[in-house]
């Protein structure tokens, strides 16, 4: 899997290192070459919950989807594919067929460059939300049809009926039911810090309060990278329906985690805020290439 995410992140971070201008490294900033590597702070920020986002005038593809919901988490299915993903299973790559309004298909908006739940390998989908994708598809006997686009237009296409449901790691939130109604929740989620590997300010804080209250200290000198649209990026600037405060450090936004990340360790920011399944496959996979 390790090599998976290398690959998948490769091109990705290639643009990052260009523009120049699962388990945390806790070991130094560097690896020998004098390449600086990136750590995860293994304490969770928030409490959130993942579900689908569906069109709000399809209330039958609401049902269908909870029923299926339902069903792979009774059957052990949902259980299967996060153990591709989290544990030593292998991930299966996802096709998506050509949009044709003349066809049956289930037509799903993502933004695929949120590993593990959603990423490119080559012209293939592949992650949670993926394969997820790809068994309902098959449940309601529709064509699978995967439209990628940005984090921050998922929601606004379901909305606007281009779409029938989101499937990118959504976190559930006021400010998103006004264009899509929810499914049921299916993954429980959380915020994570990213700092230089070398950073030590976070190092002896074991709770989100202590965590917290550091950030809250910083002033906007400090820059924190987020992928754009994100429960990350409303972290940092504050939301108050999710109940954060906001930070008064800057707010930097990227098109992915792996962008701010890479930009961390190119010295253009200081840390990154990205949620924790993320966090853990991005770094881990940065750390790899460095």
């Amino acid at each position: 899997m390790k090599k998976l995410l290398a690959v998948c992140l490769t091109a990705a971070l290639t643009v990052g290192m260009i523009a120049g201008c699962g388990s945390s490294d806790s070991g130094s900033g560097s690896d020998g070459s004098g390449a600086k590597t990136a750590k995860v702070i293994d304490v969770d920020l928030t409490s959130e919950e993942y579900a689908f986002g569906v069109d709000q005038t399809q209330p039958e593809l609401l049902e269908q989807v909870n029923a299926f919901i339902a069903k792979i988490q009774e059957d052990g299915t949902l259980e299967e594919i996060f153990d591709k993903y989290f544990g030593d299973g292998e991930p299966t790559p996802v096709e998506s067929a050509a949009l044709d309004e003349s066809k049956d298909q289930l037509v799903v908006a993502t933004n695929a460059a949120f590993e593990p739940f959603e990423y490119m390998e080559g012209d293939s989908y592949v992650g949670i939300d993926m394969e997820i994708a790809a068994l309902l598809a098959d449940e309601l006997g529709q064509e699978l049809v995967i439209q990628n686009m940005d984090f921050d237009a998922v929601c606004l296409s379901v909305g606007q009926q281009k779409c029938d449901i989101a499937m990118a790691g959504l976190t559930v939130s006021e400010e998103r039911r006004e264009y899509v109604t929810f499914s049921d929740t299916y993954y429980q989620a959380s915020q994570r810090l990213i700092v230089p590997s070398d950073d030590t300010t976070f190092d002896d804080m074991t709770d989100a309060e202590s965590i917290a209250a550091a950030l809250a200290e910083l002033d906007s000198s400090v820059k924190i990278g987020v992928q754009q649209g994100t429960t990350g990026n409303s972290y940092v600037e504050g939301d108050e329906s999710l109940g954060f405060p906001g930070l008064e450090a800057t707010c930097q936004t990227y098109k992915s985690g792996s962008l701010a990340v890479q930009d961390m360790l190119n010295g253009n920011i200081d840390y990154v805020i990205i949620d924790a399944a993320p966090a853990a496959a991005i770094t881990e996979a940065i750390n790899e290439m460095q």
